[in-house]
């Protein structure tokens, strides 16, 4: 389901999201609408945009929290214009599970608006890979994350990004194993122990970001 104001990226979205191969259950132009339009509909996802009717501030972030204590397994994608990282870490700050936030600028890119889609919806954290350079600038909590290498901070930086295993490996020039092994650690190190209730990966992630707050 897409919920924005503006018609043009209404039917935009759900034309190439449809050409995707996805099924767009319904559109809605404010948050009054797409609560709505959830009583007949069970979407996988909702995408939502972050400024709407009435005031246009955060109208999209409650509303994704409101979707999120309904539905927890609900895949939520937050679209914002502008680069704002405080919005980005209010939405995952409770629980980043099924939770992505990109800039509108990214959709022009159908392949990696449905990446987007597919990974919240498994129950991953997307943050826009802008806003975590920008985190990645700020002084940071040395206590956090001080016992991670300089290349499992590598690693961990473009997991937060939400690249693949498949996708770090290539970019860091090391084997599958190799980046694997890396991983482990890092969650040994960040303390996340085997759950059957917390993902951790979109924890360490989460970790990484606060870290940077």
């Amino acid at each position: 389901m897409i919920a924005d104001d503006s018609m043009l990226i209404r039917d935009g979205l759900a034309r190439l999201l449809a050409e995707a191969g996805c099924e767009v259950v319904g559109t809605a132009d404010n948050t009054t609408t797409l609560m709505r339009a959830l009583d007949s509909a069970e979407p996988d996802a909702v995408i939502v945009d972050i400024k709407m009717p009435p005031t246009y501030t955060d109208e999209g972030l409650v509303a994704a929290r409101t979707l999120r204590s309904l539905d927890p397994a609900m895949g939520v994608l937050v679209l914002s214009q502008y680069l704002e990282t405080h919005y980005a870490m209010r939405l995952i700050s409770d629980a980043p599970e099924h939770l992505g936030y990109l800039l509108k600028e990214r959709v022009s890119d159908i392949a990696l608006l449905v990446d987007a889609l597919r990974r919240v919806v498994e129950g991953e954290c997307v943050i826009d890979p802008t806003i975590v350079t920008t985190l990645m600038r700020r002084p940071r909590d040395p206590g956090a994350l001080s016992g991670l290498t300089a290349r499992e901070f590598e690693v961990l930086a473009l997991m937060a990004e939400g690249r693949s295993n498949v996708a770090i490996a290539g970019t860091l020039s090391m084997s599958p194993k190799t980046l694997e092994a890396h991983v482990r650690q890092i969650l040994q190190k960040l303390n996340l122990h085997q759950s059957s209730d917390d993902h951790r990966r979109v924890l360490a992630v989460l970790k990484y970001l606060q870290a940077a707050r």
